[in-house]
Parts: structure tokens; sequence; C-alpha cells
């Protein structure tokens, strides 16, 4: 990563407007088990990762530690998807720079409807930053 185009600098840690190497991206994936239900291959998740509206990275050094992308029209829906600390980072405010830097690129965009989905368990943690749970028949989250 070349430091010029470093967004914002936390401790040890870069974080980078940028879509990561679907190579990183891919291993990266491979720590939250997401994949024991998808079963993506890795020429899926690089598509996958070409597709997305904008993405924060986190590197510890040249190590892929962090990510998360927000699905857009740029103007009046996103979705934040993807949000993913590898499990050795995590509780170190790592997802909380990474949110808060998806929350601010949409709202700089001025984009009305910001939403996730998000794990049962993994809910208290959105709601910190303004996020509410949705109703039983209409899973995800919003922010309000």
């Amino acid at each position: 990563m070349d430091s010029k185009s470093i967004l914002f600098r936390s401790e040890n840690i870069d974080f980078y407007a940028d879509c990561p190497a679907p190579e990183e991206y891919y291993k990266l994936f491979l720590t939250t088990d997401w994949n024991n239900e998808y079963c993506f291959t890795k020429v899926e998740i690089e598509q996958s990762i070409r597709n997305i509206w904008y993405t924060i990275s986190a590197y510890a050094g040249k190590e892929l530690i962090g990510s998360g992308s927000i699905l857009s029209d740029g103007i009046h829906h996103a979705l934040i998807v993807n949000m993913i600390v590898h499990p050795d980072y995590q509780n170190q405010g790592i997802g909380t720079t990474i949110l808060r830097l998806l929350v601010k690129k949409c709202r700089e965009c001025k984009i009305r409807d910001i939403q996730l989905f998000a794990v049962e368990n993994k809910c208290r943690f959105y709601k910190k930053f303004g996020f509410v749970a949705r109703p039983d028949n209409a899973p995800g989250m919003q922010f309000k």
C-alpha cells in the first residue's frame, strides 16, 4: 500500500479507501466461517469485490486485517456489507473505525437510506452507532 492513499491511521493500523487484492480479501473472508454456508470460490469473491461501490480496508503492516464495504446507487440507498475484522485483531476499535468511515462516506454523499445486515450477536455493536433493529418480518437494521 502506498502511504499517499492512507485515509486514516490509528496506532499501527492504516485504513484505506481502496478495495483489497482479491487473494488478501479471500483469506480474510475465510476467517468469518461465512463460506461454510456460501461456498464462494476465489473467482466469485474477486467478482463480488469488483462490484462494490466503496470499501474501507484496514492493514497492520502489509496484512489485511479488516474490511467493510458499501453497495449503493450513490444517492438514495446504501447497504453496508462484509464487515470483517480478523479474529486476532477484534476488540481493538478496528471495526468501529471501519463503520464510522463507511457511514461518513454515506453522509458525505447525502445518501438518505443506510442499512446493514447483522447477525443477532452483533446487533449491540451496530446500535451504538445509531442503527436500530427492524421488525422480525423485516430482517436487518436501518440507520436512523
